[in-house]
């Protein structure tokens, strides 16, 4: 079965909404539907869409800068926009090297415009579920040095893993799989943070949408952490994460950035 045949337009899939929410148009109409109902009844949701892709950009700036950062496993990436992280990354140090992962049949037709990089760098993309990190840390070498710091960018992913112990357990073999001096950057949404208008939309989404999502509290967020060294200024909304004071909106999206030691 190819990406083509896999890819459902009966029904709406989060990277296409995500991408009508971000202002794209690798969506369909029941994508743009399904996004105007969960705006109708959670109006931020675009806002939160915005922030949680400025958040990404001032991650990998900092990583590739002033962290010195140069592999970056960016885990359920979705549709490609503006500023990916190999773009973002190798502008700073061309000799990064990124792998995208994603399991999205749409991901995957789109998956050449990832692959794009410098001469000195390298992108390459994995077709693989998050569900199943060893098949992900076994697919991404060579690119990809696994004895030397890695920054592990999972972004609006773990909502799609129902289960907060498997959920934490993803996280945490990926992180006994890096070196001490990587990073892991999460973001996730939450009822918290004036969110608790999300639980309709959450509910809406989860009867006309693919796939499930869930909400996470700060105690549940935090876990995903546990035995890392969480960066300044912490777990806040993703919309201010070092972001100079510039930000008077929060999103009820957490945010966060945390060093293994």
């Amino acid at each position: 079965m190819t990406g083509n045949d896999r890819i459902r337009t009966d029904i709406a899939h989060n990277a296409r909404v995500w991408n009508y929410w971000l202002g794209g148009k690798d969506n369909y109409l029941v994508d743009r539907r399904v996004g105007d109902q969960v705006t109708g009844l959670y109006p931020s949701i675009g806002q939160v869409a915005r922030a949680d892709r400025a958040f990404l950009g001032r991650v990998v700036s900092f990583l590739a800068g002033e962290a010195g950062v140069r592999q970056f496993l960016d885990i359920g990436t979705g549709l490609p926009t503006v500023d990916n992280t190999h773009e973002v990354a190798q502008r700073i140090a061309p000799d990064s090297r990124i792998v995208y992962v994603d399991n999205d049949p749409i991901v995957l037709t789109h998956a050449r415009a990832l692959l794009t990089s410098t001469a000195e760098g390298r992108t390459e993309y994995i077709d693989a579920d998050a569900h199943r990190p060893e098949d992900i840390l076994r697919a991404v070498e060579p690119t990809l040095d696994l004895s030397q710091p890695v920054a592990v960018i999972m972004l609006g992913i773990l909502n799609f893993v129902l289960d907060t112990g498997e959920a934490t357990s993803i996280v945490r073999r990926i992180v006994d799989a890096i070196p001490s001096g990587s990073y892991v950057a999460l973001t996730h949404p939450t009822l918290e943070l004036g969110g608790e208008g999300n639980a309709e939309a959450m509910a809406f989404w989860n009867e006309n949408a693919t796939p499930p999502i869930t909400a996470r509290s700060r105690t549940e967020f935090a876990g995903f952490l546990d035995g890392l060294m969480v960066l300044e200024p912490g777990i806040v909304s993703c919309a201010r994460w070092r972001d100079g004071g510039a930000t008077t909106v929060e999103v009820a999206q957490f945010g966060a950035v945390a060093r293994k030691l």
